[in-house]
């Protein structure tokens, strides 16, 4: 890849014990997996990571560990997000000593900030001096970084690329007017094949978790505008790529990872089981994949 947050990084699930502990073994093992299965990096500590859960400790080994399993020019971009803007930096901090050549970034999340909070959290992140995707999620953080709000960020060097997770498919164009040169990766993985059309140059996905190789064959077709092998690619892959703009995003994932044969396990609490129904449905959409010969 051109630039190390190019390319489809894998929003990496976090393998629990049945005692709630980080497995970090199988995380190793993941990520290794993943690298070998045509995946470009991975993003640990982000939502699907479930980050908020995890000690100090356990977060900074988590970094640790991904890079120590990744494969030379496989990038490990962790997320930094974190309820103050000076432990968002000492996470990009910790990122870079570890050897991250990027930083993925929430905006303030503790409370719905203002354009100026917002530009003044950034600048405090970027002191770490690695290069930091901006994540936008206003669903969780309640702060939407609109397009305009994108452009100042940019234009004053704080961000080199957006992983941009409204579902919002008219975001790119907007954004290429007012930011030339600002990524737009594509973050939330039911919006993939409209983002690559769009031109994004990456994909911060979910699914890859339990099925690699078919959703970066996916990828790469719709980049080049193969649609002929990407659309039929993409049909298949909906009814399991809509999981993750749901609540049970991470439960989803997880047990789609349990039926291909990958270790999901459980999530640690607050999140609880899928209800029998949601459970169904998941393993309705991954064992059609699996028979439609999806891996």
């Amino acid at each position: 890849m051109s630039k190390p947050w190019h390319g489809v990084l894998v929003a990496t699930a976090l393998p629990m014990t049945d005692r709630g502990e980080v497995d970090f073994d199988r995380f190793a093992e993941h990520v290794a997996w993943l690298a070998a299965n045509g995946c470009h990096g991975v993003t640990p500590n982000g939502s699907l990571g479930e980050y908020p859960t995890l000690t100090v400790e356990e977060r900074a080994r988590v970094v640790r560990t991904a890079v120590e399993a990744a494969p030379d020019g496989f990038t490990v971009m962790p997320g930094t997000g974190a309820y103050g803007s000076a432990e968002s930096r000492r996470w990009a901090e910790q990122a870079a000593e570890a050897g991250c050549p990027a930083v993925m970034s929430l905006p303030p999340n503790a409370y719905r900030g203002d354009e100026r909070a917002v530009l003044a959290h950034y600048r405090e992140v970027a002191k770490a001096g690695v290069p930091v995707v901006a994540y936008n999620n206003p669903i969780d953080t309640k702060i939407d970084l609109v397009p305009e709000l994108l452009a100042e960020l940019y234009q004053e060097g704080l961000i080199v690329g957006v992983k941009e997770f409204t579902g919002d498919v008219r975001r790119p164009y907007r954004i290429a007017e007012l930011a030339p040169g600002l990524d737009v990766l594509c973050g939330a993985d039911d919006v993939a094949l409209e983002l690559a059309v769009a031109g994004s140059p990456g994909w911060i996905a979910g699914f890859p978790n339990s099925l690699p190789k078919s959703t970066v064959e996916f990828w790469q077709a719709a980049a080049e505008s193969d649609l002929a092998t990407a659309l039929p690619l993409y049909r298949v892959l909906h009814p399991l790529l809509r999981w993750d703009s749901r609540v049970e995003f991470v439960q989803a994932i997880k047990l789609s990872m349990d039926i291909v044969g990958r270790y999901g396990g459980p999530c640690r609490q607050p999140r609880v089981p899928l209800t029998p129904e949601h459970e169904a449905a998941v393993r309705q959409a991954t064992e059609r994949a699996l028979a439609e010969g999806l891996s």
